[in-house]
């Protein structure tokens, strides 16, 4: 009578499922293990709570990937999947726009005599007097070319399977994943090399604090769209995703155009322009 009834609208009521109760108890383990740790204890019960977060992902995602399957995405559901992806997308996008709000915030006020700790930080200049920052022709550029060039791939990848051309879709996506691991690398690499950046002889500085915020969590969106790719590369191989039914890749391209327009502002803003000395020293 159940099975009767979900068939008379395009809706999916979904299975009583483990996952939110689950998820949340992992949440909670890992905040208090982190508090422990910060205060010097074990990072073990961190992990565990991290495992189960990761884990609950894991099976969370699965079925709804069955669901996909078991054809319950109706043209319904799949439209108000893509409402939710946009309205994270634009969520994510809030994120950013108070990284950007603190470096603009520090360094078009870098000399406000009203903030003396401001002052005292800043020099009245930005960069800070004393700060050696990134040359943006270098790294910074090789980086914005291989996040550019990931952008066609995933391109690429996306058409192909809208053609039904699955080799195509798999190189696309094998292509993506490569250059979004590379630039991963590149940028561990610039971190490491950073002179501004925290340790325990000089402290930190609000430059690197501002540049580290901002660049640091656009590089966790790059890994967390990295894996969200190869999965779709995963699933692509086994024989998942249709021209007419591929969601799952279809966020993962939106979510990787978003990191790569993010990534294009931060370039103009904080590595051109904010290490170019844009903003004039006060007297």
């Amino acid at each position: 009578m159940a099975d009767a009834h979900a068939k008379n609208h395009d809706y999916h009521l979904v299975d009583p499922s483990p996952w939110p109760a689950v998820g949340a108890a992992a949440a909670f383990i890992t905040a208090i293990g982190a508090v422990m740790w910060m205060h010097g204890s074990t990072i073990a019960v961190m992990l565990i709570g991290l495992a189960g977060v990761l884990y609950t992902m894991f099976m969370w995602w699965r079925d709804v990937i069955d669901e996909a399957h078991k054809g319950d995405h109706t043209p319904v559901v799949g439209l108000h999947l893509r409402y939710g992806m946009i309205m994270f997308i634009a969520s994510e996008v809030m994120f950013f726009v108070a990284w950007f709000w603190a470096f603009f915030d520090a360094s078009l006020f870098s000399g406000e005599a009203i903030q003396a700790s401001r002052l005292a930080e800043t020099g009245g200049s930005w960069p800070p007097k004393g700060v050696e920052v990134f040359d943006p022709w270098h790294l910074p550029l090789v980086n914005t070319l291989i996040l550019l060039t990931s952008g066609t791939t995933v391109t690429w990848a996306h058409h192909a399977l809208l053609q039904n051309d699955r080799q195509g879709l798999k190189w696309g996506l094998i292509a993506t994943v490569a250059l979004g691991a590379l630039f991963t690398a590149v940028q561990a690499y610039e971190y490491a090399h950073a002179a501004f950046a925290f340790n325990r002889d000089n402290g930190g500085n609000i430059y690197g604090s501002t540049f580290f915020m901002a660049t640091g969590f656009h590089g966790f969106h790059v890994l967390i769209g990295t894996i969200f790719l190869a999965v779709c590369l995963f699933r692509a191989v086994k024989g998942h995703f249709t021209p007419k039914q591929h969601f799952g890749f279809e966020a993962a391209a939106w979510y990787w155009h978003f990191v790569d327009v993010v990534w294009l502002f931060l370039f103009a803003c904080i590595y051109v322009w904010g290490s170019a000395g844009a903003v004039i020293p006060h007297e």
